[in-house]
């Protein structure tokens, strides 16, 4: 097995590395002058099972074209097998026609990949689980939710806890996260309307939360203006307190300014994307490894064996 990262989160792929107790490979990507991308790989990978380590976020399309590049490359040096292990999946949010002439680029996406030559992949937390179904080769979906409730476990253990789900469209997700803690947490639901990307105006709280410690489950936080409104009118309905868990911390424009003056108690993250040092330094935001996982996920695809029982 082989593991080579590309540039857009390295503290998360020398994480994996160390859990794996695998070294990264030893490769060049970097940039021409023009900006194009260019990859060189400085050991052999023949007949080897390669693993890129590579979320498409922010920059989306630099990042997006490191890993088509790291796959072609692994693919012209004969690897046996590559995966593309994705912890973040950009474009994702795009899975639908939502309106006439508009595209689908999460299939796009899903095609080019698969075209530049990758075997498998790996992601987790897909924004929509039909995301799967949009590449004609093996892919598997990680859930944060473990992890997530080991943190809740220890941090909010003997508090009277109710997972909230911030839209209809989550329950899913908050009803698999309230199963995984210790009491089986009850769930309520954030009942809104959005008049326009990017805006949202909470209608309603479905579920008693009144005196009620509310966690916040969602994949992704991008502007916060959803989470945040969501957090208001919950306090607004008699919640003891609001923290957030969320697995991918986009955090794009003022979104940390946002929830640094929000009504949150906390907002926890994983790494799947690499935080800002404005992420950093706001003291309401904390952010949870996902590296074992991950890591125990590659051990496992490697190995031939299991994924889907970490979940069990």
């Amino acid at each position: 097995m082989k593991l080579l990262a590309g540039n857009s989160n390295l503290p998360l792929a020398q994480a994996i590395a160390t859990y794996l107790e695998v070294p990264l490979t030893n490769a060049s990507v970097r940039r021409f002058a023009d900006e194009e991308v260019f990859v060189e790989i400085h050991e052999n990978v023949r007949g080897e099972d390669v693993f890129i380590l590579q979320s498409t976020s922010s920059p989306c399309n630099d990042n997006l074209m490191e890993l088509l590049i790291c796959t072609d490359a692994l693919r012209r040096a004969s690897a046996k097998r590559i995966t593309a292990v994705v912890p973040y999946f950009g474009y994702a949010r795009q899975d639908r026609k939502p309106g006439p002439r508009t595209p689908i680029s999460a299939k796009l996406v899903a095609n080019l990949i698969t075209t530049a030559g990758a075997d498998r992949v790996l992601a987790v937390d897909l924004h929509a689980g039909q995301i799967q179904g949009f590449f004609d080769i093996p892919t598997d979906n990680l859930y944060a939710a473990p992890v997530m409730a080991a943190d809740i476990q220890q941090h909010y253990a003997g508090q009277d806890l109710m997972v909230v789900s911030p839209d209809v469209g989550g329950v899913v997700r908050a009803r698999a996260l309230a199963k995984r803690l210790d009491d089986n947490a009850p769930l309520a639901i954030v009942d809104k309307r959005r008049d326009k990307p990017g805006q949202s105006e909470v209608m309603n709280i479905i579920g008693d939360v009144k005196g009620r410690a509310c966690i916040l489950i969602d994949d992704i936080i991008d502007s916060g203006g959803t989470l945040c409104n969501a957090a208001e009118a919950l306090m607004a309905a008699g919640a003891a307190s609001v923290t957030a868990y969320l697995t991918h911390g986009v955090l794009s424009g003022k979104a940390v300014e946002r929830v640094a003056g929000s009504a949150l108690k906390e907002l926890v993250i994983t790494d799947t994307i690499l935080a800002t040092e404005s992420t950093k330094a706001c003291d309401r935001i904390r952010v949870l490894s996902i590296a074992p996982l991950i890591g125990e996920a590659i051990r496992r695809i490697a190995d031939e064996s299991s994924v889907s029982s970490l979940f069990d």
